[in-house]
């Protein structure tokens, strides 16, 4: 069976950026060889939950002010409309046409270079609570027994304020990792639920996510899974900490 995963996709150069980032993304995606990815990206906001039933979903370019070579990047996977079909009818969701946006190309076209498996989006209900994100998760659980893997996409750590472009790799600011650490922690207790808490316990929680869409992947893929594990930590631009998990 297929764990469910939480990426920390980063800056949009991740996808042009070598480094250990990049390096631990493409050894992650040879771990597994899914019949199909659902991905719930934090930069896919909607009110009501939406399915993506493209067959060809186009690569968005969803940011501004960088270089050439990144919005020449396509992810030309195929989508699935027999698994949002799935997904509709495990979820409620309301099936409609969408592409990738960099929270979900940007990590796969690392992970599964070849875009060879079809790619279904789900879109993040960002106005709902951490419980209702972790049991939108719980529903999604049987697609794990089916050959998918469902990612959720998004950031451990994200202010954009406070970025620092110039720092080096793997420094963070005492804030950032003591945010960092609190998850970790919670995560890998007996009781992983406790991280549902998470804006008004950890430290630093607001510091750290000014806005809760790229936290909140990260419950999606709690309620998914079971038996969390801490598969990468790393730090990038000072304020984004990378970490990746999994849920076995």
């Amino acid at each position: 069976m297929l764990p469910s995963l939480f990426i920390s996709h980063g800056s949009p150069m991740l996808a042009l950026e070598k480094g250990p980032d990049q390096d631990f993304l493409r050894e992650l995606g040879q771990r597994y060889l899914p019949s199909a990815l659902l991905v719930i990206s934090a930069h896919w906001e909607t009110e009501n939950l939406q399915v993506s039933r493209s067959i060809q979903p186009e690569t968005i370019h969803d940011f501004y002010g960088f270089p050439p070579a990144l919005f020449a990047c396509r992810y030309p996977a195929v989508g699935d409309p027999a698994l949002a079909e799935r997904v509709a009818a495990l979820t409620d969701a309301r099936q409609v046409e969408r592409g990738l946006d960099h929270g979900a190309w940007v990590p796969l076209m690392l992970m599964y270079p070849q875009a060879d498996i079809p790619v279904v989006s789900l879109s993040l209900p960002s106005s709902w609570s951490a419980e209702q994100l972790h049991q939108l998760g719980q529903q999604l659980a049987p697609l794990r027994e089916e050959g998918v893997l469902v990612i959720g996409s998004g950031s451990l750590t994200h202010n954009l304020r406070a970025i620092q472009w110039r720092a080096a790799h793997g420094e963070a600011a005492d804030w950032v990792m003591a945010f960092a650490d609190w998850v970790e922690k919670h995560l890998l207790s007996d009781q992983p639920q406790t991280l549902l808490a998470w804006q008004h316990q950890a430290p630093f929680a607001h510091e750290n996510h000014p806005t809760p869409e790229h936290f909140q992947p990260l419950l999606v893929a709690l309620g998914v899974g079971n038996q969390p594990q801490k598969l990468y930590r790393s730090y990038s631009h000072g304020v984004l900490a990378m970490d990746v998990y999994g849920f076995f």
